[in-house]
C-alpha cells in the first residue's frame, strides 16, 4: 500500500516547521537514502531522507508552505505494482489542512475549489464528517471536486461515503441525481476568497499617510522564534550584568608563539579560541555559575558545554562545544571551525546546537566595544565579548599602554546571584590575563 511521508520531528522541541525545498518531483522514483526534501526549523535548514524506495506518487505539501505541524503527511510514496489508483484517500485536504502557506494563496482562478472549502457555513458541519476529519476542510477526491465545480455544486452540502467520510464521484452523483441546488452564492464566495489574499499580503507603501516606502520581508521560521524566545527571555529573567576588563597582551603573544609553531597546516588559533577555553574552566572554578533555573529546583551541570553565537543569514544560531574544559585549544578552533561553517550552509544538525550550559558571544571583531547580551533560556548566562583595543592602564602607579578588552556577563538572578557572578568574572579575567594558566 501507498507510503506516507511525514513531516518529521528534527529536534524534541520541534512542533512545525517550514517545507522549504523538493528535491524530487511527482513521478520520480526514490531509493532509501534519498534527498527528497529540505525542511526549514527556527535553526537550520535540513534534508529530509526517504527511508523507503518506490515512486512519489504525490506531493501534499507544497515548497514554500510554513506551520506543517510534525507527522503530517507531505507526500506519498507507491511501492513496487502500484498505480495512481492507490492513492485514493491521500490529498493535501487529508494531509496538510493545518498548514499555511508563506505566501498568498493561489488565484481563484488556479484553485477555485478552496472557495466553498473555506467558506463553507458552520450550520454544515454536522453533514460533513469528511470536513471536521480533515480539520474544518471539505475532503473530496480531486474527480468529486471537479465535478462539484462544474455543476455548481456546494461540496459542504454533501455527504461523504469514502473512507473517513471523504466525498467520492459516486456522492457527488447522487447529489445531483438527487436534485441538489447549485450554490447561488458562488461568484461572492469566490470573490470573498479572491479577496482573503489581498488582505494577507504585504502593505502597500502608502498604507500610513506620509510614511515613507517601503518593502514588507516576510519572518522566517528562524526570526519568528528569535524574536518569541528573547521577548520571553527578557520579559520573564531577572537580568543582571558584570563588566570586567581584561588586557590581552600576554594572550596575544601566547597565540603568535602557538600559530607560529604549528606550521603550514596546523590549526590557526583565535582570540576566540582562547575565550571559549577561559569560559569553561572559569566555570569548572565557579560550578554555581554553571547552572540553569526550573520550578523544581536549580540545574548545577557537571560539563561545560559552551553555546558560541554565530551569525548566518536570517539570524544566529549557537552550536555548542561539548566539554570544552577538557579540550585542547586546537581541538576547540577545530571543532569551532566546522561547527561555523555547518551553520552557515545550513546543514547542522541538533546535537550541534541543543543542550548547551552557558553561552558566549562575540562581536569584538565587529569593533563593538561593549554590549549587554540577552539570555538564552533555559541557561543562566551569557558572557559578551567586546573589541580588544589600546587603553591607558596605570600600572605601578605609572600610566602605561595595554590592550583592554571589555567582557559584560548577563546573568539570571534567579538561580546565579550578585557574589557567583562576580566569582566567575574574576577567574575568567585572571585566565585571559595568565593564559599559561589554561594548560595546567
Amino acid at each position: 500500500m501507498p507510503i506516507p511521508v511525514l513531516m518529521p520531528a528534527l529536534s524534541p522541541t520541534m512542533t512545525e516547521g517550514k517545507l522549504a525545498k523538493w528535491h524530487k518531483a511527482a513521478g520520480d522514483a526514490v531509493a532509501s537514502g534519498d534527498v527528497i526534501a529540505e525542511i526549514e526549523t527556527d535553526k537550520a535548514t535540513m534534508e529530509v531522507e526517504a527511508v523507503d524506495e518506490g515512486i512519489l506518487g504525490k506531493i501534499l505539501v507544497d515548497e514554500g508552505t510554513e506551520e506543517v505541524a510534525v507527522n503530517t503527511p507531505i507526500a506519498v510514496i507507491l511501492e513496487e505494482g502500484e498505480d495512481e489508483s492507490a492513492l485514493n484517500g491521500f490529498d493535501a485536504g487529508g494531509g496538510a489542512a493545518a498548514s499555511k502557506p508563506a505566501a498568498p494563496a493561489e488565484a481563484p482562478a488556479q484553485k477555485p475549489a478552496a472557495a466553498p472549502a473555506a467558506n463553507a457555513p458552520a450550520a454544515a458541519a454536522p453533514s460533513q464528517p469528511a470536513a471536521s476529519a480533515a480539520g474544518g476542510r471539505i475532503a473530496a477526491s480531486p474527480l468529486a471536486k471537479r465535478m462539484a465545480r462544474q455543476a455548481g455544486l456546494d461540496l459542504g452540502a454533501v455527504a461523504g461515503s469514502g473512507p473517513h467520510g471523504r466525498i467520492v464521484k459516486a456522492d457527488v452523483e447522487a447529489a445531483l441525481k438527487g436534485g441538489a441546488k447549485a450554490r447561488a452564492a458562488a461568484p461572492a464566495g469566490e470573490a470573498k476568497a479572491a479577496a482573503a489574499p489581498a488582505k494577507a499580503a504585504p502593505a502597500p507603501a502608502a498604507a500610513v499617510p506620509g510614511e515613507p516606502a517601503f518593502e514588507l520581508v516576510p519572518h522566517t521560521s528562524m526570526r519568528k522564534v528569535i524574536a518569541r524566545r528573547l521577548t520571553e527571555s527578557k520579559q520573564t529573567v531577572p537580568h543582571f550584568y558584570l563588566t570586567v576588563d581584561c588586557e590581552l597582551d600576554a594572550l596575544l603573544a601566547m597565540r603568535k608563539t602557538l600559530n607560529d609553531q604549528s606550521g603550514e597546516g596546523g590549526p590557526k588559533l583565535s582570540v576566540n579560541d582562547f575565550i571559549i577555553k577561559a569560559s569553561a574552566l572559569a566555570l569548572i572554578k565557579v560550578p554555581a555559575a554553571n547552572a540553569s533555573y526550573t520550578d523544581e529546583g536549580a540545574k548545577m551541570y557537571k560539563s561545560a558545554d559552551i553555546s558560541v553565537a554565530v551569525a548566518i543569514e536570517g539570524g544566529l544560531i549557537t552550536p555548542v562545544i561539548r566539554a570544552a574544559q577538557t579540550k585542547g585549544l586546537g581541538t576547540i578552533s577545530s571543532e569551532m571551525k566546522a561547527l561555523a561553517k555547518k551553520a552557515r550552509e545550513g546543514k547542522l544538525v541538533p546535537e550541534d546546537y541543543q543542550g548547551g550550559t552557558f553561552s558566549l558571544s562575540n562581536l569584538g571583531m565587529f569593533g563593538v566595544k561593549h554590549f549587554e547580551a540577552v539570555i538564552n533560556p533555559p541557561q543562566g548566562c551569557i558572557l559578551a565579548i567586546g573589541a580588544g583595543e589600546q587603553r591607558p592602564v596605570v600600572k605601578d602607579g605609572a600610566l602605561a599602554i595595554a590592550t583592554v578588552m571589555s567582557c559584560t556577563l548577563s546573568v539570571d538572578h534567579r538561580v546565579v546571584d550578585g557574589a557567583v557572578g562576580a566569582e566567575y568574572m574574576k577567574a575568567f579575567k585572571g585566565l585571559i590575563e595568565n593564559p599559561l594558566s589554561m594548560m595546567l
